[in-house]
């Protein structure tokens, strides 16, 4: 083992030839022009989460797995949140400050216990469940809002599920543990401030985004709620003058949810327990590129990753909400193959829009397991009227749903959802409605858009019987702006209208 450190592309591309694998931090650029030169290299570490310093699609391409480490901070910043609880719950570091500046104000930090409070977790991920675990030894009540995790698994740590209103009601504490995306990015905002009791207190060990920082210094200054803690800002590290940094109910720190020695240590060990683990010629747990598969299953199999992914991607935006079980059926010649990378595929379009990890074929299994999402496959010899046909048949918020796929032509096809045959590529933006087969429905719509500007490419419609219950899905050359969207959806005879953008 070499350490090397403050090396340039230019040094890098001179040494790594004789090297079967490398670790760097984020300040180290693992470029196209490195990988090229390590022509013995097997297995990249990133010493971290974050990868954006090595080009993950030159490693694929190369054969050369990239592994990170994700987990080894989920108890540093499960603990920074109980930290910073106990620490809101008794004002610890105003009590702190107050006494170094000279004054004995015992009167004035008078705080709260957190025994029989209830906990209001928000995300009940790998953090989020250390925490609920933690907060139990607390004699806390746990609740929990996560539409993307069963109510098994929260039964499993005596959480008490619900929805996000009647959790931001209830909650003395509510805590944030979810990734950023478009639909979670100011998720607590003027609306769902006010929702909260005047006594709640906020923690933010997640990320900045999550939160109106704004919309939160209006609630605290009007006394809407009893105070904040947060680790994570919008931007990092915040203005001098931000006004969270010096909001006498606010506690802050900078970002540490990570930042122990044994986190540290346990990043240093996951990824030296990968590496040999790539060596060994086995597959490790936390690939962030996949693994290659052999070139004779690849040409069939290849084209059945994209289709699997994108069914889950179009389902999880029609369906939205918390899948409990997904029925993966195989049927053709799909059915006598290895169909492991498929399944992970299928896991990533469903789950991968909604949660932080990176989805691959050596660890999906463990995020369905962690999220209690129940796997079971099934494989069928035939498959009329196709060569292959590839079928989700997926509970979600207590409904059974399902969605089918082919490949034709080289391209994937939808051919299926729910009972309606239907026929269309899932590619950029459609628009999917159920609506009554009466004279008149496509026409209304097809004005709508019209009139918003909105192009439509292509129209795919399916039916059971005449006049009754009927699909129509519309291939749409841009997204629908918002007003044009809720005109759609307010023409009498549609059931239900998504936008959908794969």
């Amino acid at each position: 083992v070499d350490v090397k450190t403050g090396l340039s592309e230019e040094e890098l591309v001179d040494i790594i030839g004789d090297y079967h694998a490398m670790v760097v931090r984020s300040g180290t650029q693992v470029t196209a022009a490195v990988i090229e030169a390590g022509r013995q290299l097997q297995v990249i570490g990133r010493a971290g989460v974050g990868t954006d310093n090595i080009d993950i699609e030159a490693a694929t391409r190369r054969g050369i797995i990239v592994v990170n480490a994700p987990t080894a901070n989920t108890i540093a910043a499960a603990e920074q949140t109980i930290a910073l609880m106990l620490a809101l719950a008794r004002q610890v570091p105003q009590a702190g400050e107050s006494l170094r500046q000279g004054r004995w104000e015992r009167k004035k930090f008078v705080g709260v216990e957190v025994r029989n409070k209830v906990l209001g977790i928000i995300g009940l991920g790998r953090i989020g469940t250390e925490v609920a675990k933690r907060a139990q030894g607390l004699e806390m009540k746990i609740i929990a809002y996560d539409p993307y995790v069963s109510a098994d698994h929260a039964a499993r740590y005596d959480v008490e599920f619900m929805d996000l209103p009647s959790l931001l009601q209830q909650a003395d504490f509510i805590t944030l543990h979810t990734p950023l995306t478009p639909d979670t990015r100011h998720m607590i905002n003027d609306e769902t401030l006010a929702m909260m009791k005047p006594t709640a207190r906020l923690i933010n060990c997640a990320r900045g985004g999550l939160i109106d920082e704004e919309a939160l210094l209006r609630a605290l200054d009007e006394g809407r709620i009893a105070g904040a803690a947060l680790d994570v800002f919008s931007q990092e590290p915040p203005p001098p003058d931000h006004p969270l940094l010096h909001h006498p109910r606010v506690i802050v720190t900078p970002h540490l949810g990570g930042s122990t020695q044994e986190a540290q240590a346990g990043v240093a060990r996951d990824i030296a327990e990968q590496i040999i683990t790539v060596l060994e010629g086995r597959l490790p747990p936390h690939a962030v590129n996949a693994p290659i598969v052999s070139p004779e299953a690849l040409e069939t199999l290849a084209p059945y990753f994209d289709l699997a992914e994108r069914l889950g991607r179009f389902f999880t935006q029609i369906a939205p909400g918390r899948i409990e079980q997904v029925r993966i059926v195989y049927a053709g010649e799909l059915a006598l193959m290895d169909t492991t990378p498929i399944k992970a595929a299928v896991v990533k379009g469903l789950l991968e829009p909604v949660i932080e990890e990176r989805v691959k074929l050596v660890n999906a299994h463990v995020i369905a397991k962690t999220r209690g999402l129940n796997l079971i496959e099934e494989k069928h010899p035939g498959a009329e009227p196709f060569a292959n046909i590839l079928t989700l048949e997926i509970t979600a918020n207590g409904r059974e749903r399902s969605i089918a796929g082919t490949i034709m032509r080289g391209m994937p096809h939808i051919v299926r959802v729910d009972e309606y045959w239907i026929d269309l590529i899932p590619d950029g933006h459609l628009l999917v409605c159920y609506n009554e087969d009466r004279p008149g429905m496509i026409g209304q719509v097809g004005t709508v858009l019209g009139r918003g500007d909105v192009n439509i490419a292509f129209m795919q419609v399916g039916r059971i019987v005449p006049r009754g219950r009927a699909m129509m899905v519309l291939g749409l050359d841009e997204r629908i702006p918002d007003p044009v969207l809720e005109e759609v959806k307010a023409i009498p005879g549609l059931y239900d209208v998504t936008q959908v953008t794969l």
